[in-house]
């Protein structure tokens, strides 16, 4: 059997596993007598992927079958600073996995969103994951977070999610919420509106937020980046997840 390495997001961990990524990423959604039951959000990075801060090959060699012939679904290598010391050219697709285990596969864009809203949504992932309002479209944040921080806070990388605002981008007094599930939406409207009169880029709604969210929440996509380059998934479009994906979009909208 083939072992696979697995940057998981929720929690930030290398991992090997012998299992695929559809049968990972039930594994690690719907959870064993271990494990609880939640969203998964991992990358396949590429096989012969080393690095001296990870044993990888320790990793693999622990890899290996059950006696009763069964696959082995997990050995974590590392549960430590692991995004920092992952090359982002070895990420080969990110999965989402709804708590259920239905998952869904994105690949990596050359290009970024356009920055076309005034204000925006970010959850951060990994290795930190507050709820963060901003100015900046994702390609300003990561430069603001990682590449060229103002503030004596920043990340050697980062994982992150920009999720909907809808009317709120353009108008947060007095857009309408809509179908938006955010808590304590008061709260994030005046975040928005102090955007508008401090001098600041981001503002932190919320700073110990889940990092798990409501995959109908996405606007763009995921980002995965670090200090040399940003990775941007675009989620598909809702109807292209209805016609083509209904089972993860169905499961999703639970």
């Amino acid at each position: 059997m083939d072992v696979h390495l697995y940057l998981s997001m929720m929690p930030e961990a290398l991992i090997a596993s012998m299992l695929t990524p559809k049968e990972f990423g039930v594994y690690y959604a719907v959870g064993s007598s271990k494990k609880a039951r939640g969203q998964a959000v991992f990358c396949e990075i590429a096989p012969d992927f080393r690095h001296p801060y990870f044993d990888i090959e320790e990793g693999i060699r622990r890899c290996v079958p059950h006696e009763d012939g069964s696959p082995k679904a997990s050995i974590y290598i590392s549960v430590y600073r692991v995004l920092e010391h992952v090359s982002l050219d070895t990420i080969q697709k990110l999965y989402l996995a709804t708590q259920d285990g239905r998952v869904l596969g994105l690949e990596a864009c050359d290009t970024c969103p356009q920055d076309t809203d005034s204000l925006h949504l970010y959850q951060e992932i990994a290795p930190v994951h507050p709820l963060v309002v901003s100015s900046l479209g994702p390609v300003g944040f990561h430069d603001l977070i990682v590449k060229n921080p103002t503030t004596l806070l920043s990340l050697p990388a980062i994982c992150f999610v920009e999720l909907r605002l809808d009317e709120l981008a353009n108008d947060p007094e007095r857009g309408a919420v809509g179908d938006l599930p955010y808590s304590n939406i008061g709260h994030l409207r005046q975040c928005l509106v102090d955007l508008r009169t401090k001098l600041v880029h981001t503002k932190m709604v919320n700073r110990v937020q889940p990092a798990s969210f409501p995959y109908r929440t996405i606007k763009s996509g995921l980002f995965v980046g670090n200090r040399e380059e940003l990775v941007y998934f675009p989620m598909p479009a809702q109807e292209t997840l209805r016609a083509e994906h209904y089972r993860w979009w169905r499961s999703a909208n639970m």
